[in-house]
């Protein structure tokens, strides 16, 4: 990818170790949504709420296939982005550019509040708007110093995510075995007990998979990071042929176990989150402080990942003319410090509005956030089909193919169509699919009138040069 920088030869450099895009990889879609929002699909599917997660699951692991087929042939940190700029057109890359860094920046106040709250719960003498603020200060600070900061910060944030998630599983296999000495383990019963396995019927199934859709949201970050490490394609071939595996082992391993030893209607499950709640069943001591100090960690390396994130999209959006040339500029040490900066303005922004408008403009925010997830993956799937069939007229073989294409792409295709539908006429997410629709109908008509204009400049060139 190419950008304007502060000096020449500075560019985006291969400064992310290989152990640091691994573990990126690894625990990028290890998130609060899976230690604390598990709990609101559990709650809605029931013991079903397995299924969810295998059905988000499965479409992850084909739209992980198609864009690691993409970016294999051309790794880029504008990643799908730039995929959809190419094989759909100039308004498509603009268009789902700016979604996707508009979801990001609004995840920092989110991220930074829930953090917050957990750090003024043990120190109540800060106030919960300085602690956010604080938090989106200090990442942005070691997002500017380099990127191998930031690789090193989510290495470690990563690793403590994983051991979790490891130490969760081994627990309730013991608890689900019988081994630890718990009065009520809890078991496989739980699962067709109080109403059966979907005791809410299939209707609320198909509404679990909307609410865990957004925990898979981020494994895609790894294509971005891969860009700007030493072997970006050997990385990225390595994180998507292990994308099975992680989802199987950290999803629903974790949440079948879950299910065992918690009942789905427990009253204190959505109350404090299913990783506690399971914890505070096999009455672990500290179960409150344990989690709490997990998701503290998960969400900053959320909120690491999404400054990271978006200062990468506006490079490339820069980068392509799509958005304000002095966002393109480099710093000697390979950072895109005004597109960090700009990115944490606006997310700070948004902080703000929750603590001076917590009713109105923040949630108002949030909602136009609701379908951006779909709409990625749906560009996506769109862009891999196109690009594969030019590729196919000029004779040439990914390294990395697309498993049963054509048909398996269309299907994705298809189940992801269903579901944005389904969200359309949903009362549950009727909000969310309207004001994020409005978001894009406004960034579409952006990208078209910005695409005619380069259009427009780059005739009037040729005018010039032809005279």
């Amino acid at each position: 990818m190419s950008a304007t920088s502060d000096a020449p030869g500075h560019q985006l450099k291969g400064q992310l170790k290989t152990r640091q895009v691994t573990m990126i990889s690894i625990a990028g879609i290890i998130g609060a949504g899976l230690f604390v929002g598990s709990s609101n699909a559990i709650a809605v599917a029931g013991p079903a709420a397995i299924l969810c997660y295998a059905f988000t699951g499965v479409i992850v692991i084909l739209i992980m296939r198609m864009l690691g087929e993409m970016a294999v042939t051309q790794p880029d940190s504008g990643s799908f982005s730039t995929y959809a700029d190419r094989a759909i057109g100039k308004w498509a890359g603009f268009t789902i550019g700016w979604l996707y860094w508009w979801f990001w920046v609004l995840v920092l106040p989110v991220e930074a509040i829930a953090g917050a709250h957990i750090v003024h719960a043990y120190l109540p003498e800060f106030p919960v708007w300085l602690l956010s603020l604080a938090i989106v200060l200090v990442l942005m600070g070691t997002n500017l110093l380099s990127v191998a900061g930031f690789g090193e910060l989510e290495f470690w944030f990563s690793l403590i995510k994983v051991v979790a998630i490891i130490a969760f599983i081994v627990l309730g296999i013991a608890a689900v075995a019988g081994v630890l000495p718990v009065p009520d383990q809890g078991g496989f019963a739980r699962l067709t007990q109080l109403g059966g396995f979907a005791p809410n019927g299939a209707g609320a199934v198909i509404g679990g998979v909307l609410i865990t859709a957004f925990s898979f949201f981020g494994a895609e970050i790894v294509t971005i990071a891969a860009a700007e490490s030493r072997d970006p394609k050997t990385q990225i071939t390595h994180a998507t042929k292990l994308v099975v595996w992680r989802i199987a082992i950290f999803y629903l391993v974790s949440m079948l176990l879950a299910v065992c030893i918690v009942n789905w209607n427990d009253p204190r499950l959505v109350e404090v989150g299913t990783f506690q709640r399971a914890l505070e069943v096999l009455q672990i001591p500290r179960a409150r402080l344990i989690v709490d100090m997990i998701v503290l960690t998960a969400v900053t390396s959320c909120m690491n990942s999404a400054l990271y994130t978006a200062s990468r999209m506006m490079l490339s959006l820069a980068s392509r003319k799509d958005a304000p040339a002095l966002m393109a500029r480099i710093s000697s040490n390979g950072v895109p410090r005004r597109a960090v900066v700009a990115s944490a303005l606006v997310g700070v922004i948004a902080s703000l509005c929750n603590f001076l408008f917590p009713e109105d403009i923040f949630s108002t925010l949030l909602a136009s956030t609701g379908a951006i997830a779909m709409l990625v993956y749906l560009v996506i799937a769109v862009s891999q089909v196109r690009l594969r069939y030019a590729m196919a007229a000029r004779g040439e073989t990914p390294q990395l193919k697309m498993w049963l294409f054509p048909g398996l792409s269309y299907l994705t295709i298809a189940g992801l169509l269903t579901v944005l539908g389904y969200m359309l006429i949903s009362p549950d997410f009727r909000t969310e699919s309207i004001m994020t629709g409005s978001v894009a109908f406004v960034v579409v008509a952006a990208g078209i009138w910005n695409s005619a204009r380069l259009n427009r400049a780059r005739q009037m060139q040729q005018a010039v040069w032809s005279s």
